[in-house]
């Protein structure tokens, strides 16, 4: 996986001794309490280390004790014992609790992270930056004043065309490293001419997260006007655990939410993405006089190994059909039509030593139901190797097997739609073909809303963002180019 964990200069010389940095391997901030079973080796032999939270230090197994949240950009700050200059081998484990993804009905999903890498301590001189990593979000509230929308739609589409926006989810493992300011990374979407109109991710722009402080958003705002841009969606979370594990009520829930849609309205944005059926019928009665009091809109992302025959996701169709509410809409993310799987990924498969068979059936028969029960046999066999686990798991979650057919139901209620692609190897169209389909069909819809690039190759690829977004647009471009052209008015209605 590219994530990183230990960068160049994770180790250094402190005060009193050593300081790891880790980064957080994740594509949102978290809760410092998400960390769990923290452990450090440095040339095979355990150490003992403390967290550095801020202005604070308590032992690495009192982590869930804290009330923070690890900003992405930050890194968490190991402590311990001196260290002779030069090289050391260093390792560092840790579980990641996810409280927005479940794994089971009483519990959030846990995840296990590993790295380890040879690296270099420097003199006294080089020493660390205090860590930021346990900062508790400001209290400072959002105010419900809202930025004044666009009223073009900045497409980079050809005229005639969609708009076509990109994520800056693309650049996550940019969030991740640090080397620019979130703001930076985002607005440089559009200062580089890459896309005039963006969707950002909540938890990778704003350190403030979960709770954006309105100099938070501000600065942001200002940054992607000046640039002469606009944010289309934002992405929200809805953690439905508290830490220590506490599902939330129905009323926490709300809660969480509702800072993150006001401060959408803030950025002048459309709305806000959440995951398909997470709000729950409870949350989506509260929210809605939100909604109309912010003016801005609820997508429901569907993606994936999502598909409408099962009851969850048919009754949660269902209920958004009687909401009948223009400011509750559905995203549909093209990950549901993949006909087959990207190369580059299988290939990570293999050189993490998945069985060669189980490839083979991966490769050629993506969408046999027989290929899914043989992915769920050696899961539950633990026939999979524990370096490849976490990415194995996207066969199960992240890829679809569905038809454009299948999604007819959800077309009337679809307002927005992501692009997603793996790598750029469009062999048999294996990227552009879900893209012609997907138009095809909204073209049937009247469909007036936004579409943007989004690239989950990242997990295992480490190339260009900006180069890989440029690419897939203009595979979009041309994919969605040759289904049909629209007049350039259809494009101004979402705004």
């Amino acid at each position: 996986m590219t994530l990183p964990v230990l960068l160049d200069d994770a180790l250094a010389v402190a005060d009193d001794g050593f300081a790891l940095r880790v980064s957080l391997p994740w594509i949102r901030s978290m809760p410092v309490a998400s960390v769990a079973d923290l452990a450090v080796t440095i040339d095979g032999e355990p150490v003992t280390v403390s967290a550095a939270l801020g202005d604070r230090t308590l032992p690495a197994d009192r982590l869930a004790e804290s009330t923070g949240w690890w900003f992405l950009q930050d890194r968490l700050e190991l402590r311990g014992d001196r260290l002779p200059a030069g090289a050391h081998d260093v390792a560092v484990s840790f579980t990641l609790l996810v409280p927005y993804l479940p794994a089971g009905p009483t519990a959030p999903l846990a995840l296990p992270f590993h790295a380890e890498r040879t690296l270099v301590l420097g003199s006294a001189a080089s020493t660390v930056p205090e860590a930021d990593a346990g900062r508790a979000p400001s209290a400072q509230p959002v105010a419900t004043a809202v930025r004044p929308r666009s009223t073009d739609p900045a497409s980079s589409a050809a005229p005639g065309e969609w708009p076509l926006s990109a994520s800056a989810f693309n650049w996550t493992p940019e969030f991740i490293r640090a080397r620019r300011p979130a703001d930076e990374i985002a607005v440089g979407i559009i200062a580089a001419g890459i896309a005039q109109t963006i969707e950002i991710e909540a938890g990778q722009v704003w350190r403030s997260f979960p709770n954006p402080s309105a100099a938070d958003v501000d600065h942001l705002g200002e940054r992607v006007a000046a640039a002469g841009g606009a944010v289309t969606i934002v992405g929200a979370s809805l953690d439905d655990w508290a830490l220590p594990p506490r599902r939330r009520t129905e009323r926490e829930r709300l809660a969480f939410l509702v800072p993150q849609l006001r401060a959408a309205a803030r950025l002048g944005a459309r709305g806000v993405r959440v995951p398909f059926g997470q709000t729950g019928p409870e949350v989506l009665g509260l929210v809605q006089p939100v909604l109309e009091a912010l003016d801005v809109v609820l997508y429901e992302e569907i993606q994936g190994q999502q598909t409408l025959d099962v009851p969850a996701v048919a009754e949660n169709l269902e209920l958004l059909r009687r909401l009948d509410d223009p400011r509750i809409r559905t995203l549909v993310d093209i990950s549901m039509l993949m006909p087959s799987l990207p190369p580059s990924y299988l290939d990570e498969l293999r050189r993490g030593g998945v069985d060669e068979q189980l490839l083979a059936r991966l490769e050629h028969g993506w969408r046999d139901p027989q290929t899914h029960a043989a992915v769920l046999a050696a899961l539950r066999a633990g026939d999979v190797p524990p370096a490849v686990h976490t990415l194995f798991m996207n066969l199960i979650v992240r890829f679809g097997r569905s038809e454009v057919t299948d999604l007819e139901p959800l077309l009337s209620l679809t307002t927005a739609v992501h692009l997603k692609f793996w790598d750029l190897d469009d062999t048999d169209g294996r990227v552009s073909q879900p893209i012609r389909d997907i138009g095809a069909a909204l073209r049937r819809t009247g469909f007036t809303g936004t579409l943007a690039s989004e690239w989950g190759g990242h997990e295992w690829l480490d190339d260009d963002p900006a180069a890989m977004t440029r690419a897939h647009l203009d595979i979009a471009r041309q994919a969605l180019g040759s289904v049909s052209r629209f007049p350039s008015s259809s494009v101004l209605h979402h705004w």
